[in-house]
């Protein structure tokens, strides 16, 4: 008797393709994404960190930022997003940004520390008060920022989101 594969599990191995993809061609490290709107795949992506020199161009933000331009929305309303590995810590905020209804992921985020991509000291910086981070941060100009912020709250044709 033959097991029956899953729709989900069709969609992972695309992204499980693309992390290989992008890897082969020394585009990045090995991490893939596809994000999914009923059944269709809307955009794919892999990591492009290295080609690109843009430490930004993780395969879910590749991905997520082409589904957006595909579907002329700066959110995922009903699509799903796949993933090769479990986010990092920008990509888990661009996934809540962009509201996809559901994230699967391969890897964990143990498994790409043991290949030495490690996001834990991350997740412990963005627990510390800006003061106390490695990377110095400091306040600065606030009341002068604050200004915008007002005119934003007052702005009557602004598009929320």
């Amino acid at each position: 008797m033959k097991e029956q594969v899953s729709e989900h599990e069709v969609f992972m191995r695309l992204a499980i393709e693309q992390a290989r993809r992008g890897m082969s061609n020394n585009e990045g490290g090995p991490f893939g994404a596809v994000v999914v709107k009923e059944g269709r795949v809307i955009a794919a992506g892999h990591n492009r960190v290295t080609s690109t020199n843009d430490p930004t161009a993780h395969a879910e933000i590749v991905a997520i930022r082409e589904a957006c331009r595909r579907l002329g929305s700066f959110q995922l309303d009903g699509c799903v997003l796949y993933t090769s590995c479990e986010p990092c810590p920008m990509c888990l905020g661009a996934i809540y940004w962009a509201r996809p209804s559901q994230v699967f992921f391969g890897c964990t985020r143990r498994d790409a520390a043991a290949i030495d991509f490690d996001d834990d000291f991350i997740y412990r910086e963005m627990a510390l008060p800006p003061g106390e981070r490695r990377i110095e941060m400091r306040p600065l100009l606030r009341a002068e920022a604050l200004q915008v912020f007002a005119a934003w709250r007052e702005k009557a044709d602004k598009k929320p989101y």
